[in-house]
């Protein structure tokens, strides 16, 4: 048992590592990419990052609701992408965490913070400064859309994650398989 939890505290420190080094990174170049450009060029990026969270999300649902078994027959016949499944739906918890916790929530996150860069934008573009009404008022109405595509677009990809959950990690698997072997990435623990 000690072993166990030995294991979880490690994975977790590491994680928080992975974490605080993915948030910086991503809230730095998002920020750097918004400051840049017009506000509907900005509103675009935040729909991506959060149709990023959404996906990553829908992955880690279903890495924790695939079943193991069709992939074993798909693997013998050397199937691109069926080795790499097992994997992922063998270390689920790992996969799930890193999907839903790290990229899931950076991307809320990070988008959080992009919607507010495009409220200033689009005030400023209209002429009332930050804390006007019209700001406020722009900040809410973004705000708003922002969570509700977010939440609905999560509930969304649970209900595809747990009704298609072995299409969607054998796309993963095949994904990772390319990344692996062609690109020379390595994403999945080998043992």
């Amino acid at each position: 048992m000690k072993s166990h939890v030995k294991r979880s505290i490690n994975f977790s420190l590491t994680i928080a590592v992975i974490t605080f080094v993915l948030a910086a990174i991503f809230s730095v170049i998002s920020s750097s990419i918004l400051s840049g450009v017009a506000w509907f060029i900005g509103l675009f990026i935040v729909f991506v990052i959060v149709f990023v969270g959404v996906v990553f999300d829908m992955l880690g649902i279903a890495s924790t609701a695939a079943n193991e078994a069709p992939f074993h027959a798909m693997a013998s016949e050397k199937v691109t992408g069926a080795k790499e499944a097992v994997i992922i739906i063998r270390n689920a918890d790992r996969f799930a965490s890193f999907c839903n916790d790290v990229i899931g929530d950076i991307s809320g996150i990070v988008s959080g913070t992009a919607s507010a860069i495009v409220v200033l934008q689009m005030a400023n573009l209209l002429g009332h400064g930050e804390g006007s009404s019209v700001q406020i008022i722009i900040s809410v109405v973004l705000t708003s859309i922002v969570a509700a595509l977010t939440v609905g677009g999560k509930a969304m990809g649970k209900f595809f994650a747990i009704n298609a959950s072995t299409k969607i990690i054998f796309f993963a698997g095949k994904v990772i398989s390319i990344m692996e072997n062609k690109l020379k990435i390595s994403v999945l623990p080998k043992n």
